[in-house]
C-alpha cells in the first residue's frame, strides 16, 4: 500500500481513484493507515462478501488473497493481479495511463 501512496501523483494524473478493501475492521483499517501514513482510504470487508463475491476468500485458512483491480469509469475491470504482485502498483498503472491514453484518442 505505501508503493501504491509513494506513485499517488502518477494515478491523480490518469484521474484514478486509489482505495484498499479489507477484511479488517474498520478503526483496525484507519489505525493501519495512519501506522503507514497512506492517505487514500482503506473500507472494511468486515463481512467478506466483497472477498467472496470475487473469489478471493480462501475457506480453509479464513484469509483472503492480496489482488488488485483496475476498473474503469463505466464499472468493468481491465485488469486483475493476484498474489505478491499485487501490492506493486507498476500494473495497475501501465492499465490506467493506457485507458487515459484511449479515452484521449476517442475525443474530436
Amino acid at each position: 500500500m505505501q508503493a501504491y501512496q509513494a506513485d499517488m501523483s502518477k494515478f491523480e494524473a490518469t484521474e484514478t481513484l486509489v482505495f484498499g478493501i479489507s477484511m479488517d475492521s474498520s478503526p483496525a483499517n484507519k489505525r493501519f493507515a495512519e501506522d503507514i501514513k497512506v492517505t487514500f482510504p482503506l473500507l472494511s470487508d468486515w463481512k467478506r462478501k466483497t472477498t467472496k463475491d470475487y473469489g478471493l476468500y480462501n475457506e480453509e485458512t479464513g484469509y483472503g488473497a492480496r489482488a488488485t483491480f483496475v476498473v474503469d469509469k463505466e464499472g468493468k475491470i481491465q485488469h486483475v493481479e493476484v498474489g505478491r504482485s499485487a501490492v506493486d502498483p507498476s500494473g495497475a498503472y501501465q492499465v490506467c495511463d493506457l485507458l487515459t491514453k484511449k479515452k484521449s484518442e476517442k475525443k474530436p
